[in-house]
C-alpha cells in the first residue's frame, strides 16, 4: 500500500464520469432514439449539452437560489431545455421519461467492476454522488456495481462540494475523516474532500467527455494516490 494511504478503511466514489461512462452511454441512447424517430440531431452534442446544465443547477442550490431537488427532477428540467435547443418537438411524454432515466442505465468503464471487487476485498466501498438514491441503485443493478452502501445527495439533502456530504459519509460509517478516501476523476471534488480531512485518490478518465476532449489529467502530489484506473488504484492500495 502507498504509505500515504495507511489507515484507510473506506473508499467513497464519485460516480458520473469516475465509475460510469455518462458521455458514451447517453450519446448511444440519444443516437438510437433519434434514428427511430427520424430526427436530425447530433447525439454527442446533445449529450454534452445535457451534462453542461448539471453543474449550474447544483450551484444554484448551493448558493441558496433554488430548493434542493433530486437529480432526476433536475435532469428532466435540463432535458426540456435541451430538447428546445435542438428543436426536438415530437417526443411523447413516455419517451421523454424513458430518455431521462438514461442516467439510471449508464455503463461502467471497462475496469470499474473488476476494480471495485478487488477494492471491496479490503475496504468498504460506497458511492458519494450527487445522484439520487434510486438512480444509484438502478445503476448498480444495471452495471453490476458491487457497492457496500449508497450515499447520495438525498441521503444528506446536499450536493458536493458541500462539506456535509464528505463529513456525512464518514459519520454514517462511524469513521474519522482521515479513515475515508474520496475517489474521483474530478480534481475540485477531491480538493473539497481533502479540506474536510479525507484522503484522496485521483483516477484518470481521459474519455469522460469523449474522444478529443481536453482534460486536466496531470497527477498531483497533493492527492494521496494518482491512478490510471480502478485496477491501478487497487495495486496502489495493496488489493
Amino acid at each position: 500500500m502507498d504509505p500515504g494511504a495507511a489507515g484507510t478503511k473506506a473508499l467513497v466514489f464519485d460516480v458520473f464520469g469516475t465509475v460510469v461512462d455518462w458521455h458514451g452511454s447517453v450519446a448511444r441512447e440519444v443516437r438510437a432514439l433519434v434514428k427511430s424517430k427520424g430526427l436530425r440531431v447530433n447525439a454527442v452534442k446533445f449529450a454534452k449539452a445535457w451534462r453542461a446544465g448539471y453543474r449550474p443547477a447544483m450551484d444554484r442550490v448551493l448558493r441558496g437560489e433554488a430548493p434542493f431537488e433530486k437529480i432526476d427532477v433536475i435532469h428532466r428540467a435540463i432535458l426540456e431545455d435541451v430538447l428546445t435547443q435542438f428543436k426536438v418537438t415530437t417526443l411523447a411524454e413516455a419517451e421523454k421519461a424513458h430518455l431521462n432515466f438514461v442516467w439510471h442505465r449508464l455503463k461502467p468503464w471497462p475496469d470499474s467492476v473488476r476494480g471495485l471487487k478487488r477494492l471491496k476485498s479490503k475496504f468498504i466501498v460506497a458511492t458519494l454522488s450527487n445522484g439520487n438514491t434510486s438512480l444509484l441503485v438502478d445503476m448498480a443493478k444495471h452495471g453490476g456495481l458491487p457497492w457496500d452502501c449508497v450515499f447520495s445527495s438525498d441521503t444528506f439533502r446536499l450536493f458536493k462540494p458541500d462539506p456535509g456530504m464528505y463529513l456525512g459519509a464518514a459519520g454514517m460509517l462511524d469513521l474519522r475523516p482521515e479513515e475515508v478516501m474520496m475517489v474521483a476523476a474530478h480534481k475540485p471534488d477531491l480538493r473539497a474532500a481533502a479540506k474536510c480531512g479525507l484522503k484522496t485518490a485521483f483516477v484518470k478518465r481521459p474519455l469522460e467527455h469523449g474522444r478529443g476532449a481536453t482534460l486536466d489529467l496531470a497527477s498531483e502530489p497533493e492527492f494521496t494516490v494518482n491512478a490510471g484506473s480502478f485496477l491501478d488504484l487497487a495495486d496502489h492500495l495493496g488489493c
